[in-house]
């Protein structure tokens, strides 16, 4: 009986983290773009595309609300310029169903 407990423990402690990481990568949170008055999630994807605008102007990486009014500004427009089209009124419509 000892045995079959610390199995299935040992089980759970090896396949929990697996499992955790798995829901993590579909978290996401909607962000207000306020120049262009529309909503964002902000998931994988579009952590990728910040990321890159950060890597074409060599900026070093920093959460987009840290960053002062003017690059936010310059973001948005970046983004709304250089954007996946389909999937931001994707966003928009899941964001009316809300």
């Amino acid at each position: 009986m000892r045995i079959r407990v610390s199995t299935w423990l040992l089980l759970a402690a090896f396949t929990a983290p697996a499992i955790m990481t798995g829901c993590a990568d579909n978290r996401y949170y909607r962000v207000q773009d306020p120049y262009y008055h529309d909503t964002h999630r902000w998931d994988a994807d579009e952590d990728a595309a910040y990321r890159r605008w950060e890597a074409e102007r060599r900026l070093e990486h920093r959460e987009l609300r840290q960053r002062q009014e003017a690059e936010q500004r310059e973001y948005w427009e970046w983004r709304h310029q250089h954007g996946d089209h389909d999937r931001d009124h994707d966003h928009d419509r899941d964001h009316d169903h809300h």
